[in-house]
C-alpha cells in the first residue's frame, strides 16, 4: 500500500536539517490554522520543498506557500506582485511571485505579515471554501535534488 500523502510529507521534510525541519512544521500548522479549508499541493521539485495551500486543485489558485531549501524557509506568495506591502516587506522582482523569509514561525503572527496573508486571501480568484476541511495532495516529485542540508 502506497504511503499517505501526509507520511510522504513527512519524509520530505526530514530530508532537511532538524531546525529547518521544525520551522517547516511549524510554520505549516500556523497556516493550517490559518487557512482550514485550503488544498495543501506538495511539491518536492530540484530547488525546493513547497507547500502551496490553494482554493482548488488548480496550481494556479494558489494563495501563498512554504518554500524550503537548504538555506532556509519563505512564506511565498504566488500573486504577490499585486499585493499591497505598505512597510515593504517584499522580498523578489519577478513579475508575479514575491516572498519573505521565515527566521521563526512566529513571523506569520507580525502585522506586516497577517495584512499579507489576509490580502492574498481576498484578492484569491477562487475564494477558499467557507466550510469543510483542507487535505494534502502530492503534485510532483523529481527524482533529481538539490542538496536539503546545508553542505558543512
Amino acid at each position: 500500500m502506497p504511503p499517505t500523502p501526509s507520511k510522504q510529507l513527512a519524509g520530505f521534510i526530514a530530508k532537511f536539517d532538524p531546525p529547518t525541519a521544525k520551522l517547516i512544521r511549524s510554520a505549516r500548522l500556523a497556516l493550517r490554522k490559518r487557512l482550514p479549508t485550503a488544498i495543501e499541493q506538495v511539491y518536492d521539485n530540484y530547488n525546493f520543498l513547497a507547500i502551496g495551500f490553494c482554493t482548488t486543485e488548480r496550481t494556479s489558485d494558489c494563495i501563498v506557500s512554504l518554500a524550503a531549501a537548504a538555506n532556509g524557509v519563505s512564506l511565498s506568495f504566488y500573486y504577490g506582485a499585486r499585493l499591497p506591502d505598505p512597510d515593504g516587506i517584499l522580498l523578489g522582482g519577478g513579475r508575479q511571485n514575491r516572498f519573505v523569509r521565515l527566521t521563526s514561525a512566529a513571523t506569520l503572527a507580525e502585522p506586516a505579515v497577517e495584512a499579507l496573508l489576509t490580502a492574498a486571501v481576498a484578492q484569491a480568484r477562487t475564494p477558499l471554501p467557507s466550510t469543510g476541511r483542507g487535505y494534502t495532495m502530492i503534485k510532483s516529485v523529481s527524482a533529481k535534488q538539490r542538496p536539503r542540508r546545508a553542505s558543512s
